[in-house]
Formats: C-alpha cells, sequence, structure tokens
C-alpha cells in the first residue's frame, strides 16, 4: 500500500521509491486512468479545448508531471517553472493541477497567479526557470482553455518535446520517470511588475505619451491589472473598457475579436488610438483616432517603416504569414521591403525569424513580435510602441495609416467541422482542389485563395483575396458551400 487511512487522516511516504512506485510511472499507471483522445493533444498553440471534455485537473495533472519530467530531462541546469493564468474560470482549476504535477516530478513552480502570456515567456527566459506554462485559450470563449508550454529561453516549446510529454501521458516512455524529490510551489505575483517595468524601459528614456488620450479593451482578461497601470506610467490618459477578471465574459463580443464596442468609445471620448487585446493579451488590434480598425499588417508597415529608418531592419525584412494582405506586400516591396510568408501561427513566425535574423515579423491578428524588445508576440509591447511612434511623428494614427497602403478586399469565413479526421484531410476532398484551382485561374496574379483547417479551433477556415470585391465575395461563396456540403454532417 502506497499509504493507509490513519486516525488523522490519509498518510504515508512521499517518496514513490519507497513503495516501488518508479516502475508504476515507467510502466504507464499514471497514463492509463486517463480517457484520452485518439487525435494528438497539441495543436499549433499548445493544448486547447473544452473544459470538462478535453481539459480536466486529471489530465492537467499528467501534462503538469510529464512536462515537469521532459524540462528538467533536457535542461542545461536547475531551476524553477514558472506557471501562470488567465482570467477563466476554469484557470484556477488547471493550475493547481498542473502545479501539483509539476511538483510531484521534483520541479519548484513560481506561481504568478493572472498576468498575460508573454510575461510567462519574458520571466522564463530573464530567470533560471527550465520552462513556463500558461494557462490560457486566447482568443477562445470561456468555455475554452488551454495549456502553452515554453522552453528556457522563454520560446514555445519545439514539437519534439512536446511529442516527448505525450508519450509520457500516454503511457508510452517506459524508461524510470519516478522522483524521489517534491518540488516546492511558490507565489510569485511581484514578478509581474517586473515585466511590466521591463516594457517601459526601453522607451521611457526617448518618449512618454502624455497628451495622449487612449482607450483600452482589455477583454475581461489577463492584462486587465498590468494594461491601465502601465499606459498611466507612460504618461497617458487612460480610458478602460472590460476591465476586471471576468471568467463568465473572458473575450465574450470584445476584445480583438469584437472592436465595435472600441470603435465607439474612440471616437465619443475623442481619443487618439484605442487597442484591443485577447483574453491572455498576446495580441493586440489598434482603432485610430476615426474610429477605423488598425490590423496586424498596418502596425507591420508603420513598425518596419520606423525601424527602416533609423536602420534597425536588416535586410528591410519582415516575416508575415500566408494571411498578410497582398496590398501589404506590394506596398512594402515598393518601399524596397522585402516579406516571407509562413503557415499561420506565431510560432512558425518567429521560427522563421530565428532562422532568417528577421527583427520584425507577425500576423494579421495582431500577434506582432520584434526581437529589438521581446522574444514572443506581446500585445503590450506592440501597443505601447505604436502609441509611442504616433506620438513620436505628431501625425494622427488616421493619417498615417491613409500614407501607408489600400487593402485588397479580403474576406474569411469559418466552416465548424468537428470531425477532426474530415477536418484535416480537406486536400483529398477533389471538388473542394478543383474549385480552388478554377478560382486561383480566374483571378491570376489579382488575387488569391487560402484554405486550411484551424489548429485551434474546429473550422476549416477559407479566405479568398482579390483586386476586385465582386470576385472576393464570388469565391468566398462558391468553396464554402462545397466545405458546407462534403464536410458538414
Amino acid at each position: 500500500m502506497v499509504s493507509s487511512i490513519a486516525r488523522n487522516g490519509i498518510r504515508g511516504d512521499a517518496a514513490p521509491e519507497a513503495h516501488g512506485l518508479d516502475k508504476v510511472f515507467a510502466g504507464g499507471f499514471i497514463s492509463n486512468s486517463l480517457v484520452l483522445p485518439n487525435n494528438p493533444l497539441f495543436g499549433t498553440d499548445g493544448i486547447r479545448g473544452k473544459v470538462g471534455e478535453l481539459l480536466s485537473a486529471p489530465l492537467a495533472l499528467h501534462i503538469g508531471f510529464w512536462t515537469g519530467i521532459v524540462l528538467r530531462t533536457h535542461a542545461s541546469h536547475s531551476g524553477p517553472i514558472i506557471l501562470g493564468q488567465d482570467s477563466r474560470n476554469s484557470s484556477d482549476m488547471l493550475a493547481m493541477a498542473l502545479s501539483a504535477g509539476l511538483t510531484a516530478a521534483g520541479v519548484d513552480v513560481w506561481y504568478l497567479g493572472l498576468c498575460p502570456t508573454p510575461c510567462v515567456a519574458y520571466l522564463t527566459s530573464m530567470s533560471n526557470a527550465i520552462g513556463g506554462v500558461m494557462i490560457s485559450a486566447s482568443h477562445n470563449p470561456p468555455e475554452d482553455n488551454g495549456i502553452k508550454i515554453f522552453g528556457a529561453n522563454g520560446t514555445k516549446l519545439p514539437q519534439v518535446l512536446q511529442g516527448e510529454i505525450e508519450a509520457g501521458v500516454r503511457g508510452q516512455i517506459s524508461q524510470t520517470a519516478a522522483t524521489s524529490t517534491c518540488g516546492h510551489h511558490y507565489s510569485r505575483p511581484e514578478l509581474v511588475r517586473d515585466y511590466g517595468e521591463a516594457l517601459k524601459q526601453p522607451l521611457q528614456a526617448d518618449v512618454n505619451l502624455q497628451g495622449m488620450k487612449i482607450v483600452l479593451d482589455l477583454a475581461w482578461g489577463a492584462a486587465v491589472g498590468l494594461a491601465p497601470m502601465i499606459f498611466t506610467d507612460m504618461g497617458a490618459e487612460v480610458i478602460c473598457l472590460h476591465h476586471q477578471a471576468d471568467g463568465d465574459r473572458i473575450n465574450v463580443k470584445c476584445g480583438s475579436t469584437h472592436l465595435e464596442i472600441l470603435q465607439k468609445a474612440v471616437r465619443e471620448h475623442n481619443a487618439h488610438i484605442g487597442f484591443a487585446f485577447d483574453g491572455d493579451a498576446d495580441r493586440v488590434l489598434a482603432v485610430d483616432n476615426t474610429g477605423r480598425p488598425v490590423n496586424g499588417d498596418y502596425i507591420l508597415y508603420l513598425w518596419g517603416r520606423h525601424l527602416q529608418q533609423q536602420q534597425a531592419l536588416p535586410d528591410n525584412l519582415i516575416i508575415s504569414t500566408v494571411m498578410a494582405n497582398l496590398g501589404f506586400e506590394r506596398a512594402w516591396k515598393q518601399i524596397g521591403g522585402q516579406l516571407i510568408r509562413t503557415a499561420v501561427g506565431d510560432q512558425y513566425v518567429q521560427a522563421e525569424m530565428l532562422r532568417t535574423g528577421g527583427m520584425l515579423g507577425g500576423e494579421q491578428s495582431g500577434h506582432i513580435l520584434c526581437r529589438h524588445y521581446g522574444i514572443t508576440g506581446d500585445g503590450l509591447l506592440t501597443a505601447l510602441h505604436l502609441a509611442s511612434l504616433v506620438k513620436q511623428t505628431g501625425e494622427p494614427l488616421a493619417e498615417l495609416i491613409n500614407q501607408s497602403f489600400q487593402t485588397y478586399p479580403q474576406l474569411l469565413r469559418n466552416v465548424r467541422v468537428e470531425d477532426r479526421t474530415k477536418r484535416l484531410s480537406w486536400q483529398e476532398c477533389e471538388p473542394l482542389m478543383g474549385a480552388i484551382a478554377r478560382g486561383e485561374a480566374a483571378m491570376g496574379d489579382a488575387g488569391r485563395i487560402l484554405v486550411r483547417a484551424s489548429g485551434t479551433e474546429p473550422v476549416i477556415r477559407v479566405m479568398v483575396e482579390a483586386e476586385e470585391a465582386t470576385l472576393t465575395e464570388y469565391w468566398t461563396n462558391e468553396l464554402v458551400s462545397i466545405v458546407q456540403q462534403y464536410f458538414v454532417g
């Protein structure tokens, strides 16, 4: 028996080897008690799904344990794992389960509590931590949650190490994995302020935001405590929307996926700029002084041109994704820039930046990475630098946008496909592939088509972009109808 129920409760030795539990762990007992899906646990941005269906306390316990084992095995030094979370109702439960698994693996946990995802990445990279874990489903609705894992350098964990964690969870690792030493759980919320200070430090010597009125939509999420303080410290007059931690309402009709309330607030308050964050604040979209949305393509262009003028952009290179608008690409090339596209996902952008030496990259959706100042997509960092750029130029953001480029009409439709096997096999559908070929031939160089299975949601995304809006609408409707016919139901 591992332990027995004594007069004063359940007691037993903490060291698993005392009872031969190293053999039990090695044999996969810790995983065999779980009912796991046949599909891979890790998607394009960690593990994500509905709480109670995929994500549960037992699964988080197992993930924590095997994350601790894998990170500790591959670490070049000893150190803690940094753990943070967003405001979802399920995040506390998952945090405690993950911490239990991590400490069972013999790893200390520095628990930050509520914080943005980039805070975990930054603190991991700047400390002696061997990794970091963030609990969030980003822009997804409240009933979802997710687990993002970072390596010791603060970047997303490589797929090979994700595979090792998943193999452990599934009971496929045979080597001894038990440990005789339990880690400790430390509450370290004060470290979040260190991250905030690091965001301000590069800007404070040269620029402040005094005289600027800025509206922040915080989506009831991870940045509610930090973002208002940072912008106020930088001198701005700050107006906040959805600025309390609320797990029932995170991302609901607000934040970076719903700009309407922010647009209205910017106009009503006659603000200089507005920013909308997603639930974990690793991305941001802006609204200019007229209430017009400003997506990641425009942010990359403006920031890229600023760095280019300072001769701080090697090879005038920006890394973006297949979603980047053709208008942005052509305008950037006209001023001597070059653009490399990757698959959708900030980890792919980051990997290409590291491969090429690129210093600026990101996604249309608002994940922006600037290696001069950070190591991962960071909504707060991006917002601070865009606001500072507007202040330095002395021109309204709307005028800067007018001077940049015109986007091609781009239409994106999501078709919900619950069956993951069907969703991932869309390229095997001959009618769909034939329609894509016909559309590409019809538009030629004046447009493009992108169909892909989402890595974070159960949908197939259909995007069509063309010089003429009528072509965009026609081919989007054509492709969506085929996807619905062959993949839904």
